[in-house]
């Protein structure tokens, strides 16, 4: 689900794993660099400080050999709760998006309930908004077919 305010885009999917499990996959780089990025692209994990202040700086990787840096830096980390976190997204070569984002995890029993707000700091053509809630589902989507192979057997 996307719902759109001025300046923001909220998006909320609930993940078929424990919230133990889904913040790993967020927060640890080995597996971050596994599944982040829209379908088709790979990421690599330059930086992963996770901490309040502590940097982070993500290259996606296009099959075409662009490459999509974004960095930022953490304001507020609530394990396994919530990330706040600072962010530059390069749009284009001469054009990035200032953001902040926040990023909730809810445990929902053996699930978890994901919110993520994406506020835009610098303006953002209208035109982009609907590519940035579909980048960020794709991306979510990538999250979805990397958790079950961090999921326990038994």
């Amino acid at each position: 689900m996307a719902q759109e305010a001025s300046g923001e885009i909220v998006i909320e999917r609930v993940f078929d794993a424990p919230r133990e499990l889904v913040w790993k996959a967020w927060t640890d780089p080995e597996h971050v660099a596994q599944w982040w990025g829209p379908q088709g692209m790979t990421t690599r994990v330059d930086e992963l400080d996770l901490r309040p202040g502590g940097n982070w700086r993500y290259v996606m990787l296009h099959p075409n050999g662009s490459e999509y840096p974004q960095k930022g830096t953490f304001r507020e980390i609530v394990a396994p709760e919530k990330i706040v976190t600072s962010a530059e997204f390069e749009v284009t070569g001469d054009h990035t998006q200032h953001v902040i984002m926040m990023y909730q995890f809810d445990e929902l029993g053996d699930k978890t309930k994901f919110t993520m707000r994406h506020e835009q700091i610098t303006p953002m053509d209208p035109s982009y908004k609907e590519g940035v809630a579909g980048g960020w589902n794709s991306n979510f989507d990538c999250l979805v077919d990397y958790l079950p192979t961090l999921a326990p057997t038994g």
